[in-house]
């Protein structure tokens, strides 16, 4: 196949085992160091021994998912220039391990944001869920951020607030930790702490967290590029302002200013497809066309939507998303880089979240939401299917 089909793993502690990953065909896995504290340095020692873990299982670590941005880089503040320093001896190390593909993010305070992680679909399995009047409850009520209510039309804050009203205390911790304590690394946190990471963002505008991610890539993509690797941003999930906060990695307008801010072939794209598609405005497959020569990852889901703005994760060939459209414009520039003789023709791909379904709805919650075995394998196989379809009845002679 074109496209180099990769798995996520969350190292030792993840349910879902190297032997099974393997089982499902993939060649690559997408995997990160969760066990070291975010800033700290990612040793050469640490790498490999994770490293030599994957390559055991007749597999390759082909994509690091992540290397995480300290908070203190992404306001220019605190021990900032330290851990600027600390990510460059980490990616130098990961060049020298050969580990190439350096997926980031640049979200403040939290990542991805999703209200229900097991909201029940028709046919009984289950998907991740972002419901507007939930997260509006949560924020509003529950972490009761100051001017929240603003954000909203007061229609929305009543609805958020009858919610509320109606929902038992367990079910407020349920949505609670759903939200803020489910990032591997970074497990534990309270209300009390995100309040005070907001709190670090109370000046923080959208045009000094731009730039403040242009300083730092101008200081971390050299030596990425000197390390032999690329850097690549994900984009913001859900790609809109969350929690009063600025997002600047959520429109094809962001996508080119950030290519353009430090324009190096080592600064690159991690195309998420079910991320962009948060925002019913975006036009995935000529979001990718805009940007394919720096797409050096790719996640592939999609979203559904209703009319308030919610949306879960849809079946990876349904949805709002254009799969088939997307997946030959990838294999198009996959075609563009072989004749062009790139050694990096092949651009890894992962499914991204699954459903949770048929044996693994009877097994304990699964510690990574979206990242139970099945629902992923099943995205998987229906991805590697639509490649193969439109390689031979478009591109027959790829195969040759």
């Amino acid at each position: 196949m074109f496209m180099e089909e990769s798995f996520r793993w969350y190292g030792p502690k993840d349910p879902v085992s190297l032997q099974y990953v393997r089982q499902t065909g993939a060649k690559g896995v997408v995997s990160s160091l969760h066990h070291i504290p975010y800033g700290e340095v990612w040793t050469v020692e640490e790498i490999m021994k994770h490293k030599k873990m994957i390559e055991d299982a007749g597999l390759i670590w082909n994509v690091v998912e992540s290397l995480p941005v300290h908070e203190d880089i992404k306001v220019r503040s605190g021990k900032c220039d330290e851990y600027i320093e600390n990510y460059k001896i980490s990616l130098r190390n990961l060049g020298k391990c050969g580990v190439k593909v350096i997926t980031y993010n640049f979200m403040p305070v939290l990542d991805w944001i999703r209200t229900d992680l097991r909201y029940k679909l028709p046919d009984g399995s289950e998907a991740l869920f972002f419901n507007q009047k939930e997260f509006a409850a949560f924020e509003i009520f529950i972490l009761q951020r100051e001017g929240a209510e603003k954000d909203y039309a007061p229609e929305m804050v009543q609805k958020a607030k009858a919610y509320y009203d109606s929902m038992t205390q367990e079910q407020r911790d349920t949505l609670t930790r759903g939200i803020i304590d489910n990032f591997p690394g970074f497990k534990g946190v309270t209300l009390e702490d995100i309040r005070a990471m907001l709190a670090r963002y109370a000046k923080v505008s959208r045009e000094e967290l731009t730039a403040n991610l242009k300083h730092f890539l101008s200081e971390v993509v050299p030596v990425a590029q000197e390390a032999g690797c690329i850097m690549t941003i994900h984009p913001d999930d859900p790609p809109r302002s969350i929690l009063g906060l600025p997002r600047i990695f959520s429109t094809q307008e962001d996508v080119k200013n950030l290519l353009e801010m430090v324009d190096n072939p080592a600064n690159g794209i991690c195309f998420c497809a079910g991320s962009f598609s948060g925002r019913q405005d975006n036009n995935i497959v000529e979001m990718f066309k805009a940007c394919a020569p720096r797409v050096g990852f790719i996640h592939l889901r999609s979203t559904q939507h209703d009319s308030e703005g919610n949306f879960f994760e849809a079946n990876h060939l349904e949805g709002c998303v254009d799969m088939y459209g997307l997946v030959k414009a990838i294999i198009e520039e996959q075609l563009r880089r072989k004749k062009e003789g790139r050694a990096d023709w092949q651009i890894p791909f992962r499914p991204d979240h699954g459903h949770t379904m048929l044996d693994d709805l009877a097994k304990p919650p699964c510690p990574n939401p979206g990242y139970t075995a099945i629902g992923r394998l099943k995205g998987l196989a229906e991805i590697r299917g639509l490649e193969l379809g439109i390689i031979k009845s478009l591109y027959p002679e790829a195969l040759a």
